[in-house]
Order: structure tokens, then sequence, then C-alpha cells
């Protein structure tokens, strides 16, 4: 089982906020707070170290008090660029990834993902919500940053299909999918601050 102490958290915000109408997503607000700051919320009492990956409005995301660390492909080329980054940054021997769009993440998040690591002896965990494999949220071994570096090199710039090239432990939240729905656009998000759930 992998311990707490030797994973690092990396908050993927380093997107365009394309659907969001060019808004940094991580900096929405949502009841009274930026997105990102209900992310960490939910990851401080399951991992001590964390870092957050930005390519904007750096000096606004270093105020919530953690290292921020840029992609280091230029112009804004996706998850998989902020998980290089991640992966390249950590002192730790894995990185856990969350996408910073999801304020209502689960608790349990580490938890699961290393049990299945352990269980299913897996290169990489990743979430499976009964329905569909939710890529963004993993837990990868910083042995695979040489990989990953060789994949986008390539061109290739897609997550599931890069994790799906790999021997993948799935952290089955069929029974709550409704931790890993994500806010898009600003439609999802008055749905979340009209739900009651927020």
């Amino acid at each position: 089982m992998i311990h707490a102490q030797d994973i690092t958290a990396v908050i993927l915000a380093g997107g365009r906020g394309t659907r969001m109408g060019g808004r940094d997503k991580g900096l929405v607000p949502l009841a009274g707070k930026p997105m990102i700051a209900h992310v960490i919320h939910r990851l401080q009492p399951q991992l001590g170290q964390l870092l957050i990956n930005a390519n904007r409005n750096i000096s606004r995301y270093r105020d919530f008090g953690y290292p921020v660390i840029r992609d280091d492909l230029e112009g804004f080329q996706g998850p998989l660029a902020g998980l290089l980054a991640g992966l390249k940054a950590i002192q730790t021997s894995w990185m856990l990834c969350v996408p910073c769009d999801v304020p209502n993440l689960p608790g349990d998040l580490v938890k699961r993902l290393s049990l299945a690591l352990d269980e299913q002896k897996g290169e990489m965990a990743v979430v499976h919500d009964g329905a569909r494999l939710q890529p963004a949220f993993a837990l990868i071994p910083v042995g695979l940053g040489e990989d990953l570096e060789a994949y986008l090199e390539t061109g290739e710039r897609k997550l599931r299909q890069w994790c799906a090239s790999h021997r993948l432990a799935l952290a089955d939240y069929s029974d709550a999918p409704e931790h890993f729905h994500n806010i898009n656009n600003r439609e999802e998000l008055y749905k979340l601050l009209h739900s009651g759930k927020s």
C-alpha cells in the first residue's frame, strides 16, 4: 500500500477555459471561494504535499500557499502537458493528479486509488465512475515521466489514450459518480450553484 507521504497532489489548472468563455476555471467563484479552493480543501486532509499546475494568473495561484508550476510545453497543450510538468517537479515517488474544476472531490480518493493499485497490481490507478473512465483522476508513478514525454513528442495529446497504453488499476466509484462532475461551462456552474450541493 502506498503511503500518503510518498504522494504529491498536482491540481491541473493550466487550461484555456474555452468552454467557460476563456475564464481561468480554477479562479471562477463558487459559493464565495475560487473553485480551486474547494479542491484544495478536499485534498488537504488526504495529502500533505500539493502543487498547482497553472499557465496564467500565477501570482493569484501562489496566494493559496502552494508551489505553482507551468507547463514545459508552450501553447496550452492540454492536461498531459500539466502531468508531465508535475512528474518532473515533484520529489515523491507518486503523483496524484486532479483537475481544478471538480469541487466535490471525494474524501477517500487517495485511499481508493492506492488500494486499487495494490490489489490489481497496475502500473497506475485511475478512477472509473461506473459508466466511464475518469483519467484526469489518477495515481501515477514518477517513473512513467519519460514514457509520457516520449508520447507527447509523437504529437499525441489524448490523456485517455496514454492511460490506456498502460496496465491500469481501476478505483471503482460506481457508488458515488457525482464526485467527479466537473464544471466545464457557465451552465454547469449555474446548476451547481442552485443545486444546494455547493
